[in-house]
């Protein structure tokens, strides 16, 4: 019931946006050219669902090479960066440069250094990814409070042992709400790698269907990675609380 009440106003407004545009192609006469009505969108899902499926499945399997790889290099790089004052000095500036870099410039130069092959779909996403949860982690470090820390010190605790048992758990909720963050790029930034150049992916499917002018198939394939989105976001939900519970019983100890 709690779980209805929280989503239904969005279902709602979705069932209503959906019912207008309907209304307003039928009403209008608009080219399906132009703007397809949500019912030739699903139309055209159903009737290209193997296809869709087939090149979904080669998006979903870049992106969970390049989100998991980004997970972890965000993860190392924090603590490093934690760790070195000279290297946080030094890099973060070059991190947040790294970030300016628009995507559409990035993707073509990837594979023309790289080739078509998976390395440059996954670097790229890894570029994309990365930056929030490092920039989140390094947030979540710093909300340690300082009597926590001075009475592990007192203990006898090194910085490691100050950092493992304090300071990483206190970041826990940024690190998760950095991660649903990277979580709506990983996708994205798949696409508009295959776009610039891949032989199987939604990309490459929106890319054949803008150029057959088939404005249904290219949201359908829209509806899609938003669904692939909206179902990773679903995972690290699921994950966060499955864990919630563990480490609010290990803090309390």
């Amino acid at each position: 019931m709690v779980f209805l009440r929280h989503i239904l106003p969005a279902l709602l407004l979705a069932v209503a946006f959906l019912v207008g545009w309907e209304g307003y192609v039928t009403l209008s006469g608009a080219s399906p050219l132009v703007l397809p009505a949500p019912s030739d969108v699903a139309n055209g899902l159903w009737i290209e669902r193997r296809r869709i499926a087939t090149h979904a499945a080669a998006t979903i399997g870049v992106a969970t090479v390049g989100f998991g790889l980004s997970v972890l290099f965000a993860v190392v790089l924090s603590v490093l960066l934690h760790f070195a004052g000279w290297l946080r000095r030094g890099l973060l500036p070059l991190l947040v440069a790294s970030q300016t870099v628009p995507i559409v410039a990035l993707a073509p130069l990837m594979v023309l250094w790289f080739g078509f092959g998976l390395l440059p779909k996954v670097l790229l996403v890894i570029l994309v990814t990365f930056f929030p949860m490092v920039v989140s982690l390094m947030a979540g470090y710093a909300t340690l409070p300082r009597a926590f820390r001075d009475q592990l010190v007192s203990m006898g605790a090194g910085r490691w042992q100050v950092f493992r048992r304090a300071t990483l758990p206190s970041a826990r909720g940024h690190f998760f709400a950095g991660l649903r963050i990277s979580a709506t790029y990983a996708i994205v930034a798949t696409i508009f790698a295959e776009y610039a150049g891949a032989r199987r992916g939604l990309g490459i499917y929106i890319l054949t269907a803008k150029n057959t002018f088939r404005a249904d198939l290219v949201l359908s394939a829209v509806v899609v990675s938003a669904l692939l989105t909206l179902s990773l976001l679903a995972l690290i939900q699921l994950v966060d609380r499955a864990t919630g519970r563990r480490f609010r019983g290990a803090r309390d100890a």
